[in-house]
């Protein structure tokens, strides 16, 4: 790939990704084109002999050029390597130079686009075609096929490589994978996450397809969903930059008109609008618990969660719907008044006041003393969901929802001992907070018992459950996936929550 026609493609596609170090100086009067190695392992020899020495071990879409012909061999210079050699015409496929390449390369770009495993050759076909494509074509509908499947191609090589076991002979190729497209200018980013790389396509390509009138609303729906996959955002950015991510997260979904999608592609958009927006309800909600903006943004990933169509999800989706819903869940009481319960009698309320800078100190007070003496402070940096707060019949205990993450929230149990009041958390799962929530279903009578359901995914697994949990303690008496298993959690579950939680969906 000589360095004009790069610049090329570079002044006329704006394919700034594939330029920079895939130029090489202009080839010889000797040069006969370019061959793109079609797959892996494929042997560059000394000699055109199987018995040659050999010089180096080549990987699908490295591209040689072509300088001669022998036997059932090419010789090719590599200049990768800086070195010359030969290799077996059956390993590579020629690409001769000139705009008549362009259809050809592009149909068999269309084949290897779905191909699992042919990412890299993909991708080298790809830097052959806008080579080879002219200006008008580029600007065009194929032009947004080829960005698209640039784009297709990166992101599915950068999940394989995070899903990659280390040590594996597959790491290797993988490694050798990413090299090939880093060599085009393919551009990936990685995360270390829980002991593990989570390696990331930075988008480039599909920011193009966004950015084309002629691109058609599948492509969008591609590029939007891999432009806004939650787990490729820096889990090291600080939180007003994380809600600036967010923000632009949002703004590209809608460019994507759900209308003319399929059923199951329009789901994967809504559930990932849900998503986003049910982050920017929590960040709103850090700034201002009780603001229009924090309900705003929880109203909208609520409605985009019940456009889903759940009789339409793939198999695959199940695990994004699951995710979606308690994200969608952890906010959803930005909607209620943020009211909470003031001390009757001998019954106890709750109120606020600012602790620490970012701080919110939860106070549980009696009629008589109020704030001056609390019986119970507890100070968080989570966001306090007011409208929560439940107290039981007896005035022995009360349940608030507090969320410390975005997309996990957690259930206060405070409850009256003979000591005094104490203030325990019941998380959605005993595991590293990923996402979650643990919410109030109910209280049985006799100030014993109360009901929890808990949703959440950890450490690869997922679980939902329904409990029965005694006060004392908050022991689990009683567990099970099916709600009409329990009989007491069918009789006392509390109709609001019946009415509002995402749990039974």
């Amino acid at each position: 790939m000589n360095r004009t026609t790069l610049t090329l493609v570079a002044a006329v596609a704006s394919a700034a990704t594939m330029v920079a170090t895939a130029a090489v100086q202009p080839p010889p009067a000797s040069s006969l084109g370019n061959a793109i190695v079609v797959q892996d392992q494929a042997v560059l020899r000394a000699a055109p002999r199987e018995s040659a020495q050999q010089q180096s071990a080549l990987w699908q879409g490295e591209v040689l050029e072509v300088r001669g012909e022998r036997l059932d061999y090419l010789q090719v210079w590599d200049h990768k390597r800086e070195r010359g050699g030969f290799i077996r015409t059956s390993e590579v496929r020629r690409v001769a130079e000139g705009e008549a390449e362009a259809p050809a390369l592009l149909s068999v770009l269309r084949f290897v686009r779905d191909t699992p495993g042919a990412e890299a050759l993909g991708i080298g076909i790809t830097a052959a075609y806008l080579q080879a494509a002219p200006a008008k074509a580029l600007a065009g509908e194929q032009g947004a096929q080829a960005f698209d499947a640039l784009g297709t191609l990166a992101d599915r090589l950068a999940r394989r490589a995070s899903a990659a076991t280390p040590g594996k002979a597959s790491g290797a190729t993988l490694s050798a994978h990413l090299d090939v497209a880093n060599g085009y200018g393919v551009r990936f980013t990685t995360y270390e996450v829980e002991g593990r790389m989570q390696v990331c396509y930075d988008g480039e390509a599909f920011r193009r397809v966004l950015a084309m009138p002629v691109a058609d609303a599948e492509q969008r729906a591609r590029a939007a969903l891999a432009l806004t996959r939650p787990e490729c955002v820096n889990p090291d950015l600080p939180a007003h930059e994380r809600a600036r991510v967010q923000e632009w997260q949002s703004e590209v979904l809608e460019r994507v008109d759900v209308a003319g999608l399929p059923s199951y592609v329009r789901n994967r958009i809504q559930m990932r609008r849900a998503s986003v927006w049910s982050a920017l309800a929590f960040q709103q909600a850090r700034k201002d618990a009780a603001g229009p903006a924090s309900a705003a943004a929880a109203s909208r990933a609520l409605a985009e969660f019940a456009g889903v169509a759940k009789n339409d999800l793939p198999d695959e989706d199940q695990p994004a719907y699951n995710d979606a819903a308690m994200r969608v869940s952890a906010v959803r009481w930005a909607l209620a008044p943020a009211s909470l319960p003031p001390a009757q009698g001998s019954r106890p309320g709750i109120v606020t006041e600012a602790g620490a800078p970012g701080e919110t100190c939860v106070l549980l007070v009696d009629a008589q003393k109020g704030a001056k003496a609390p019986l119970l402070r507890r100070c968080t940096y989570g966001v306090v969901w007011a409208g929560s707060a439940s107290i039981n019949r007896e005035g022995t205990a009360v349940s608030l929802a507090v969320q410390p993450l975005e997309g996990w929230r957690e259930l206060w149990v405070m409850r009256k001992t003979a000591e005094g009041w104490l203030v325990d958390v019941l998380p959605p799962a005993a595991t590293a907070p990923e996402t979650g929530v643990a919410e109030w279903a109910g209280w049985v009578p006799g100030g014993q018992q109360m009901l929890v359901a808990r949703e959440a995914r950890g450490q690869g697994r997922y679980r939902r459950s329904f409990e029965i949990v005694r006060l004392e303690g908050l022991a689990t008496e009683r567990v099970t996936g099916d709600v009409a298993a329990l009989p007491l959690f069918q009789r006392w579950q509390d109709p609001a929550w019946k009415r509002q939680t995402l749990s039974l969906r």
